[in-house]
């Protein structure tokens, strides 16, 4: 098995994807950027170009659980993204439950002095980070 080195995460959403890189040997995650969507689809060359700069050796797609750890809608769509990226890239796709951190990184964003208006200052791609973090911290010590 290939061991793995560099990460990319998405907080999926239709309106908004957050994207974060995370790096195994550090099981640390950053902020990339926010990627338009629409409809839950988004500009798969913005993606591509993505991968061609960060060349990461997996990818991982938030799965929006509901809290009772069932699925959701929003979770079936996810998962839908995930396959895609995996049928478009033929990079392994793994998902993640992600349940709060949405909620986590808007608290970050509060204790950091922003303001509540995530139009301005999304928390998608901080998202991405945390939930980035909670695959590696889960995963990093089985490889």
């Amino acid at each position: 098995m290939m061991a793995l080195r560099l990460l990319l995460g998405f907080d999926y959403g239709t309106r908004q994807i957050g994207v974060a890189v995370g790096q195994v040997i550090t099981g640390q995650a950053r902020e990339l950027c926010v990627l338009r969507a629409q409809n839950g689809v988004p500009d798969w060359q913005q993606v591509e170009a993505l991968l061609r700069e960060w060349q990461p050796d997996a990818l991982v797609v938030g799965l929006p659980l509901n809290m009772d750890g069932s699925a959701s809608e929003m979770s079936a769509r996810a998962e839908k993204f995930a396959r895609r990226l995996h049928g478009r890239f033929s990079l392994p796709v793994h998902t993640h439950d992600e349940r709060l951190t949405t909620f986590e990184a808007k608290g970050q964003r509060m204790r950091q002095g922003h303001s509540g208006n995530y139009r301005d200052n999304p928390v998608d791609a901080l998202a991405a980070a945390l939930l980035l973090e909670g695959w590696l911290e889960t995963h990093c010590n089985e490889t």
